[in-house]
């Protein structure tokens, strides 16, 4: 009887190199007889589709697609391979179970599914060989090739007589298809003999072919990203400058131009300079050259005015900061005396609790903002007057810097000159014992040239010794004077070095500890000053009321401190100037109202008392 034969497409699940379950198509056709109608209904059931008969009849009336016959097998959905969309992954808890394989020539059956899967070795790089070991002794290369053409194309098999072969895939995910094979048993045709069976061992094999293949990929993909960061260097680098012309007169003429236009100044610069870095100049350009470098050196001045403007711009910019700064700590000091005379009792009683809570946290934040801002003018001042000081030692640095470069400048000049004159008297005094010599040697005759000669040639022998002795008469003045500055160098040195160890020592001594056991302290502790910014505040207030012979209040007094640190209170003030009887004494003037309570300087009577 002739059998009628079907194309199907088998849906596959394989093992990856992790031991992870994918899913693989094999889109290689398998035939199934119609005249086994279970087989049939059971491969349809597999894919979910209603299983149909020749004539389109259904063999199975009561079919679900959402439910398969086969546990494991997901009904077929879009989402599925071979409808051109990539399927859903397949959770690892869900059983596999792998079905009868028939081919032409044998049949496969599949492993125990309780078994462990079967083991493999690591996955070479670039792996597209597989080893297939446990064939049938009767097995043949069609044989194998029929098994095995169901996961992809083969390139070559190598078959051994020791019932293994090694086959060679197109492709890397083939093996995967192969590896999927592992486990099954072979039977050829429907003999029994223990020749026509066997048990599929399916595992990587590692060969020459595949590793250079994948090497030769890798180098090619190395390539390419070389080429692509070189791509991206190329996009992300800066334009290169234009170039720079040749040197003409005709663009000697444009660049004159441009020199003398603010705008252009740069771009005519940069020209300039490359010509002359070139070695454009010559005899003939020279004038030119001379012209344009003038012209760039007439921007000096403009450039200096322009520097000059801008920190005159900045002075001014500081100034208003400060100004403004100084009104808005003016506005803040009436705002928190606001706050203070509303929370005095006679205004105090008549508002609510909530009120007076408001009125509180609004007078500790305005405080607490006009101290921030308070601190921040002192700071300025104090930067002002740290920039005056600074400045004012490095001009006298300078300045003694500069005298002593010119007195150098001056001694090397006077050296320079005393070695030619010393040169040039050494060869008059060769020329005159040439002349003696000469003389020596001639008749003695009465010759005028010769004795005009020597005349002159002693007068100016004379003339170069009495210069030579100015000359040295002036060599060691200005090395007298050079030796004093540098005396003064080292002396202002010296100053500086005290200086600097005296504000080391003041910052010391304010953190020093004031519990120590020696007894010097403890008579500083009896003296009524206890400190040496009390010590500062005494001079301060002694110079303050020796301005004022009537005297001052406390309050103008606490004011003036105030203006030197705000952090000064008045209370400690008045307590200071208190334990000083024999320094400071407090006076009542005025009369009724105008009754005042004054402080006055009497250091100079107490100092007859002590």
């Amino acid at each position: 009887m002739q059998r009628d034969f079907r194309w199907l497409r088998v849906y596959k699940i394989g093992y990856a190199t992790d031991n992870s379950r994918t899913l693989n198509v094999d889109s290689t056709a398998m035939t199934l007889p119609m005249s086994d109608p279970t087989a049939w209904a059971t491969a349809m059931n597999n894919l979910g589709m209603a299983p149909l008969g020749i004539a389109g009849q259904p063999i199975l009336p009561d079919f679900d697609p959402a439910l398969g016959m086969m546990t494991g097998i997901p009904p077929i959905t879009p989402m599925m391979p071979g409808l051109g969309i990539v399927p859903p992954p397949i959770p690892p808890d869900m059983p596999v179970v792998k079905e009868i394989i028939h081919c032409k020539s044998c049949t496969l059956f599949p492993p125990n599914p309780n078994l462990p899967p079967p083991a493999t070795r690591e996955r070479p790089p670039g792996c597209k060989t597989v080893f297939v070991g446990g064939l049938p002794e009767n097995g043949t290369e069609q044989i194998i090739v029929e098994v095995f053409e169901q996961c992809g194309e083969i390139i070559a098999i190598r078959k051994s007589k020791k019932n293994f072969c090694h086959i060679r895939f197109a492709e890397e995910y083939m093996v995967d298809k192969a590896l999927y094979l592992s486990g099954y048993r072979i039977r050829l045709g429907s003999s029994t003999d223990k020749k026509d069976t066997g048990r599929l061992h399916v595992d990587f094999a590692q060969a020459r072919d595949d590793l250079y293949e994948w090497e030769c990929k890798q180098r090619m993909l190395a390539r390419e990203e070389r080429h692509r960061r070189r791509m991206e260097e190329e996009r992300l680098r800066p334009p290169s400058p234009p170039p720079v012309v040749h040197y003409s007169d005709h663009e000697c003429s444009i660049v004159a131009e441009k020199l003398k236009d603010d705008s252009k100044f740069s771009e005519a610069v940069q020209t300039l300079l490359t010509w002359i870095e070139r070695g454009e100049v010559n005899r003939r350009s020279a004038n030119n050259f001379y012209s344009m470098i003038q012209s760039a050196n007439s921007h000096v001045r403009r450039l200096v005015n322009e520097k000059a403007a801008h920190e005159k711009d900045m002075e001014e910019a500081k100034e208003k900061f400060k100004q403004a700064l100084s009104g808005i700590l003016i506005q803040f000091e009436q705002i928190v005396a606001v706050y203070h005379s509303a929370s005095k009792q006679k205004a105090w009683d008549h508002f609510t609790k909530a009120q007076r809570k408001n009125i509180s946290v609004w007078c500790k934040q305005a405080e607490e903002i006009r101290n921030i801002h308070n601190d921040e003018l002192m700071g300025i001042r104090r930067e002002e007057e740290m920039e005056m000081s600074d400045d004012e030692i490095e001009e006298t640095t300078e300045t003694k810097e500069t005298e002593e470069s010119a007195l150098v400048s001056q001694a090397e000049a006077l050296k320079e000159e005393n070695d030619s004159l010393r040169w040039q008297l050494d060869a008059y005094r060769n020329e005159v014992e040439l002349l003696k010599q000469e003389q020596g040697k001639a008749p003695r005759e009465d010759d005028p040239n010769k004795e005009q000669q020597l005349k002159l040639l002693q007068q100016a022998l004379q003339g170069m010794q009495q210069h030579l002795l100015k000359v040295q008469e002036e060599y060691k003045k200005k090395e007298a004077e050079l030796e004093k500055l540098k005396d003064d160098k080292l002396q202002v040195e010296k100053m500086l070095e005290n200086l600097k160890e005296k504000e080391s020592r003041t910052s010391r001594l304010g953190t020093s500890n004031q519990d120590s056991d020696y007894p010097l302290e403890k008579t500083m502790n009896s003296s009524p000053i206890k400190s040496e910014r009390e010590a500062l505040l005494v001079g301060i207030i002694s110079t303050f009321l020796h301005v004022h012979p009537f005297g001052a209040s406390i309050e103008y007094i606490c004011s003036y401190l105030q203006r030197l640190d705000n952090k000064i209170c008045t209370s400690d003030v008045e307590r200071l100037m208190g334990r000083l009887q024999h320094t400071f004494k407090q006076e009542m003037t005025g009369v009724g109202a105008s009754l005042e309570k004054r402080w006055k300087f009497c250091g100079f009577e107490g100092l007859k008392l002590t």
